[in-house]
């Protein structure tokens, strides 16, 4: 390269040209000789390195070579071969300005460093591409980490870059970077405290994508679908879409509804105020009223406590309804409930099945069902708990039964 810039120079210099003219202008058009032969043979390079790796990756059977094929990653190792043509002709111009070789080298290794950022970068996402590919990246998604190490690569590519401009040592730059600590901490506040979150989501598997929660201090109820490095996507049931920041969800309570989902039932806990006045005991017409109920023995034996549900506790005994010689309406009611849940076929029948009084209050007798739903969709388990109350309402004038409700005397209505 030095013989055609001493060619250029001599050339101009015969046209006339003053020496400091001359120098500049050869010294200009040698470079941009140089730049377009390392372009040229840049191109030729690619065309035959990319063409034998793809020919190499389609006759191998791993994922890895594939998608860094696909993320371009040897296409930009490729410009390697430019750096090293402009940084092996850098010093073509000699002494004649002394500035000159190391503007040169000064631009490769800015080059150099873009390229190894790039690749980098597309390294990272090829990795996170071939680990999404696996079954358990649903339950530990590394998107965070990935972020944060292309923050670190910028980070360091751009502290690389700086000192090449300023022509300092970068290291002198990293140690200057001490001072400017607590600057640092409060532009990557949410970066820091996100990567951190992460960790803790990854390890004790709080959430993952898919996961139904909710957050009561953000309004938040929906689907997970994508967690970064400082926020968390939802998808809410109104098909709105709300970010909020990672750490947030190992600092505010959330919700996470995936246990629910996989253990194949959904709670219904709900209850029902039954006014005092309307409890009393049976005589013969209400029983004989009550026994006609469509179902009601098919109920109140399937509610009927077993003896071997006690376990080996013998100093309690099942209950029996034949050991009530005068039984309470409000006791009819709760074994024919209990009955009516245990033969419901959209009641889970390997989960909790109790129907109980609660502590009575101004408001009544609350009597709670606690049951599980094998409907786990929002509008099916809605229709079944429709179903059940609507039952509920149905059957308790039957048993001499009437709900608490304010005014609770029929006659104030008069």
């Amino acid at each position: 390269m030095s013989v055609l810039y001493d060619y250029i120079k001599d050339f101009l210099l015969n046209y006339g040209l003053s020496d400091r003219l001359a120098v500049h202008f050869a010294a200009l058009i040698s470079l941009s000789i140089l730049i377009l032969v390392a372009l040229l043979i840049f191109l030729i390079v690619r065309k035959i390195v990319i063409k034998i790796i793809g020919r190499i990756v389609l006759r191998t059977k791993g994922l890895w070579d594939d998608s860094l094929f696909d993320h371009k990653v040897f296409h930009v190792l490729v410009h390697i071969v430019p750096v090293i043509i402009i940084y092996s002709s850098s010093g073509f111009a000699g002494e004649d300005i002394t500035w000159f070789p190391e503007f040169i080298t000064g631009l490769a290794h800015i080059y150099l460093a873009i390229i190894i950022m790039a690749a980098l970068l597309r390294f990272l996402n090829a990795a996170h591409e071939i680990y999404n590919t696996y079954t358990y990246s649903n339950e530990r998604p590394i998107k965070g980490y990935i972020q944060l190490m292309k923050i670190l690569v910028y980070f360091f590519g751009s502290i690389f870059i700086i000192a090449v401009l300023v022509d300092k040592n970068p290291a002198s730059l990293f140690a200057g970077l001490g001072a400017m600590a607590a600057v640092l901490i409060l532009v990557f506040r949410d970066a820091i405290m996100g990567f951190v979150a992460s960790i803790q989501i990854a390890v004790n598997r709080i959430i993952k994508p898919g996961d139904w929660i909710t957050v009561p201090k953000f309004n938040v109820d929906g689907t997970v679908h994508d967690i970064s490095l400082t926020t968390v996507k939802i998808q809410n049931w109104d098909k709105t879409i709300t970010t909020i920041p990672t750490y947030s969800l190992v600092s505010e309570g959330v919700t996470n509804w995936a246990g629910m989902l996989e253990s194949g039932g959904r709670r219904i806990k709900r209850s029902v105020s039954i006014d005092i006045t309307s409890i009393r005991q049976c005589d013969e017409p209400m029983l004989d009223r009550i026994k006609r109920l469509p179902m009601f023995s098919e109920f109140i034996n399937a509610g009927l406590s077993n003896p071997d549900d006690y376990g080996n506790d013998m100093n309690v005994g099942a209950l029996k309804l034949n050991l009530f010689s005068s039984p309470t309406n409000i006791s009819l009611f709760k074994q024919y409930l209990e009955g009516y849940l245990i033969s419901h076929p959209g009641i889970h029948e390997h989960m909790t099945r109790i129907v109980r009084f609660l502590q009575s209050t101004e408001k009544g007798l609350p009597v709670e069902i606690i049951v599980f739903s094998k409907a786990q969709q929002l509008n099916l388990y809605e229709a079944l708990q429709a179903e059940l109350f609507d039952h509920i309402f149905a059957i308790l004038p039957d048993f001499g039964l009437r709900v608490f409700q304010n005014p609770s005397d029929d006659n104030a209505l008069l």
